[in-house]
């Protein structure tokens, strides 16, 4: 990527950028209420955020994985998640959805990806993690097209404390960028 500048989309219209935080702690609260646990939620993001190239919110979501207790080996199994055997069958529907989701310019949502999703997943359950992958793919935008830095850390170490992780993740916890900025 290049080195210039780019308009940061929330500075730049904060309104509309809480509009948005607005609509992800509505969706963390629905996906909460309709029993999606902070693991699941996390290997979607992580997922979304791989596959749409968004090297900060995968940064945000690993943190945020790890604060709910992932460890690094499921964390590094997202990415394959195919050919590995970490996943449990509700968990691979959901990485199904989230690459029907992510691509969904490319087919929708197939048949047998929403058959197979509903099989396993509440209809409760199916549309809070929809919301929930239609706000990760929102955030993914702003952040690429914002070109937000992710620097290396002080050690290496993943800790969790450069951002919060969007309301997705936790109905409390706004996106907050890499600068600070909401």
């Amino acid at each position: 990527m290049g080195e210039e500048p780019r308009v940061h989309l929330s500075k730049s219209a904060p309104e509309a950028y809480a509009a948005l935080r607005s609509f992800s702690t509505t969706v963390g609260r629905l996906a909460a209420d309709a029993g999606i646990d902070a693991r699941l939620r996390e290997i979607v993001q992580i997922h979304a955020s791989q596959l749409n190239g968004c090297a900060f919110c995968v940064r945000v979501h690993v943190d945020a994985a790890v604060k709910a207790g992932l460890d690094a080996d499921v964390i590094a199994q997202i990415a394959t998640w195919r050919e590995s055997g970490v996943f449990d069958e509700r968990e691979r529907a959901a990485l199904e959805l989230t690459e029907s989701f992510t691509f969904i310019h490319e087919d929708g949502i197939p048949d047998e990806v929403y058959d197979q999703a509903g099989g396993i997943l509440s209809e409760q359950e199916y549309v809070a993690l929809s919301w929930v992958l239609v706000a990760i793919n929102a955030f993914n935008r702003v952040a690429i097209a914002g070109r937000y830095p992710v620097p290396p850390r002080a050690g290496g170490a993943v800790v969790g404390t450069d951002a919060t992780p969007p309301a997705t993740t936790s109905p409390r916890t706004p996106h907050v960028h890499a600068d600070g900025s909401a």
